[in-house]
């Protein structure tokens, strides 16, 4: 499973593969791969609906699925300070999609793995800071 965007054409039509993304309809590039299951957000989504939506789906799709392995890609640019992204997520709703992701996988016995990703804000210290919390997030669930 795959959060974000870009992997899915390597995936598509290979049904041992699921792939999920979550992400800024208007946001680059504008024509986007095709994931398996594609959801498109508006411009300016902030926190509570962003959550709501992840909180639904990812429980849902690993029902159906029964994943093996869960390949996260834990994007940044939805930050509400990111430059090019268009959402507008705070950086404990960041914590907290971790969070969600990660104690998912773990209470479900189901491997993660995570990459970073995007990231675009003007001060760098919004981009370390949200990429860190996903590393302090793991700890705390996984040591």
């Amino acid at each position: 499973m795959h959060q974000g965007n870009g992997t899915a054409s390597i995936f598509r039509n290979n049904p041992q593969v699921f792939t999920f993304s979550m992400h800024g309809e208007r946001n680059y590039p504008l024509r986007k791969e095709q994931s398996d299951l594609d959801i498109g957000l508006p411009d300016g989504m902030t926190d509570t609906p962003y959550l709501d939506i992840l909180k639904d789906k990812l429980p849902r799709i690993a029902d159906t699925f029964q994943p093996d392995f869960i390949f996260y890609l834990s994007g940044v640019d939805i930050l509400a300070t990111d430059q090019l992204g268009r959402l507008a997520i705070s950086r404990e709703a960041c914590r907290e999609r971790d969070r969600f992701v990660l104690s998912f996988c773990q209470q479900n016995n189901i491997p993660v793995t995570v990459c970073m990703g995007g990231g675009y804000s003007r001060r760098i210290a919004d981009i370390v800071e949200a990429h860190v919390n996903t590393f302090r997030v793991a700890q705390e669930i996984y040591f």
